[in-house]
């Protein structure tokens, strides 16, 4: 495992109570989108903390729709982990639920990038709606201890001024007919059903709205910001924005974020957490400078920033123009407190994949 990345495991396994990681102890570990950016973050951090944990099985399941990583081939052959290509919505057909008994499932399945969910909004809202159903049902007939639920920020579509950071009390400015409603709209109606379980079946439900997460694991082609920025950057490319850079937004490095999530899991009652940075807020130019400051700092980066005009007609239609999220829940109930500010955490992202030479290795 190279050093960045076992920093971070460390930095999130320091970063919870003994309380939580108790919680932890003796369990079997449900992950849905096990292929994706955050939950190959916990493939390995299981991984690496199973047997402090004495935890009984780590079960991911996803369709791998963009291939599978080394770290997942790998993990195939690890006999704590049971990776199967299965679409979430067909859970009830496996026998998964015959085999284990699950304790904690992360729900992190769905397509989370908009240049994705855009090509694919049927599979998105699939996941989202659909796929979220099928766990509930599922689980709602067993004794679990926590159902993670992974929103988004997206909930609050482009949020009036004045709500900016947003408080999970705003009901958000989100349109449901357009090329990102696929997405929203989802996320939104998943946190429904959620709230629905809770109600009628008492089930250990929390949810998490994320905002902005980033750093190793992040695929290259990912199609977000960071992603296109470090992708630039790692192979001597001129950064290209396709907006005029103005849209603001905050960064959260992914172990601050994981730190986040995982606590949400372990709370006590059915909630709803921000999850993000509330801090240095900035533009996406100025985080396009960053990656260059940065770049050229530990890569000997040669690459400017440009403007051009996307050739997808579609990239800005209802784009926000701002994002932060007001964390004060998180910070008084969880002990939420990242740490990690852009600039570290591009350093640390930037310096990952200099250490992998490819972002697909993990």
């Amino acid at each position: 495992m190279k050093m960045i990345l076992n920093e971070d495991l460390e930095y999130v396994w320091n970063a919870l109570s003994l309380e939580e990681k108790g919680k932890l102890t003796n369990s079997t570990i449900l992950l849905t989108g096990c292929g994706g950016f955050l939950g190959q973050f916990y493939l390995a951090f299981f991984e690496k903390y199973a047997e402090q944990l004495d935890l009984v099985k780590i079960i991911g399941i996803d369709t791998f729709m963009f291939g599978m990583s080394p770290l997942i081939k790998r993990l195939k052959n690890n006999d704590i982990f049971d990776i199967r290509e299965l679409d979430v919505k067909e859970f009830s057909s496996s026998n998964i639920m015959e085999m284990y008994t699950i304790d904690y499932v992360f729900h992190m399945a769905s397509i989370a990038s908009p240049t994705y969910y855009r090509k694919h909004p049927l599979e998105t809202i699939d996941s989202n709606v659909w796929g979220i159903r099928e766990l509930l049902d599922c689980f709602s007939k067993r004794s679990i201890k926590g159902f993670l639920f992974y929103s988004s920020s997206e909930v609050y579509g482009d949020p009036d001024p004045q709500m900016v950071p947003s408080p999970e009390t705003y009901w958000g400015n989100v349109s449901c007919v357009g090329p990102r409603a696929c997405y929203d709209e989802s996320k939104r109606f998943g946190e429904t059903l959620c709230w629905v379980y809770y109600r009628i079946f008492n089930m250990p439900i929390r949810i998490v709205r994320l905002f902005n997460v980033f750093g190793p694991g992040l695929k290259l082609n990912d199609r977000r910001a960071p992603a296109d920025f470090a992708e630039s950057v790692f192979f001597d490319k001129d950064i290209v924005i396709y907006s005029n850079g103005q849209p603001k937004r905050t960064f959260c490095y992914v172990a601050d974020s994981a730190i986040g999530e995982i606590k949400a899991l372990l709370s006590e009652e059915f909630n709803v957490f921000n999850i993000g940075s509330n801090s240095n807020e900035m533009t996406i130019l100025e985080l396009a400078e960053l990656f260059v400051e940065v770049g050229r700092e530990l890569l000997g980066y040669n690459g400017n920033v440009r403007y051009e005009v996307s050739e997808d007609k579609d990239y800005l239609t209802h784009d926000p123009q701002r994002r932060c999220p007001d964390i004060s829940k998180a910070e008084a109930l969880l002990n939420y407190r990242p740490t990690i500010c852009p600039r570290e955490g591009i350093y640390r992202y930037l310096k990952y994949l200099k250490e992998e030479g490819s972002e697909e290795s993990w």
